[in-house]
């Protein structure tokens, strides 16, 4: 039978990244249909919001997506987490086997991953019995968020390459399985072998507080000062590697703590 797929992303729908990895997956063979957030929803993490107005319904639009004309495509008014969690519950049809997201414009690499959206869609499937796959693309430092000029034409082909090799992997994996995939914005010949690596400390860039007043508060985002340290998701992809990382998603652990709470509680 084959896979069904579920492509979105944080971009929103109109992201070039978004029609590559839908149509990567059309090529694979796969079943395959498109929701992503009407607006970007970048940042939002596994977020379930849905749109300001009315949080009880999640708006819905059919949106024809360049040179993809016979593939369902929804532009949703929610964050890319509260779609993939509609989708298990059959939103798009039958629920996704699988649940690419991406190809985010701009590396979601080391723990900073907690708050991508990209990732967090992937996450959100994996706790509700699909695999998923958060794909990026480091179009350069941080480019998305200002800090360089990004590049003019990114290789979205060089993603979808790699992309194409690691999907049939996935839908061998076991249902919950989540991987994290970013791809350096090179040509195909010149990114080096595919890599599995731990998360590094911190991402590519970190969030600051610039200035505090009594009527608000200023945040930017800055390149890290310190390299990654070596072998790390981030040190591999800076030295031009594709790197993949398995995630586990939210579960439960031993606290030393928690065992002392929990014995002096039973004690009373």
């Amino acid at each position: 039978m084959t896979a069904r797929v579920l492509v979105t992303n944080d971009d929103g729908i109109d992201a070039p990244g978004l029609r590559v990895l839908a149509t990567t997956a059309l090529d694979l063979g796969l079943d395959v249909v498109v929701a992503a957030p009407a607006v970007q929803f970048s940042g939002s993490g596994a977020s379930i919001v849905a749109g300001l107005e009315d949080r009880d319904r999640i708006a819905l639009e059919r949106r024809p997506l360049d040179g993809l004309d016979d593939l369902p495509a929804y532009a949703v008014g929610a964050a890319p987490g509260l779609i993939a969690l509609i989708a298990a519950y059959g939103a798009f049809g039958d629920r996704p086997d699988v649940v690419l997201s991406g190809i985010n414009h701009g590396a979601n690499v080391g723990r900073a991953i907690l708050h991508s959206g990209t990732v967090g869609a992937a996450l959100t499937a994996g706790i509700n019995g699909a695999r998923g796959l958060a794909v990026s693309l480091d179009v350069g430092l941080a480019a998305e968020f200002g800090l360089e000029r990004p590049s003019a034409d990114p290789r979205w082909a060089t993603a979808a390459g790699v992309v194409a090799r690691v999907v049939p992997v996935l839908l061998e994996q076991r249902p919950g399985t989540v991987l994290n995939l970013n791809v350096p914005d090179r040509e195909p010949d010149e990114v080096g072998d595919l890599r599995a690596a731990p998360l590094a400390e911190f991402g590519i860039v970190q969030t600051t507080m610039t200035e505090h007043t009594d009527e608000h508060i200023r945040i930017s985002v800055a390149d890290l000062s310190d390299p990654p340290a070596p072998g790390t998701d981030a040190a591999l992809l800076a030295g031009g590697h594709a790197v993949v990382t398995a995630l586990r998603s939210v579960s439960e652990t031993d606290s030393p703590a928690l065992a002392a709470l929990a014995g002096a509680t039973a004690r009373e």
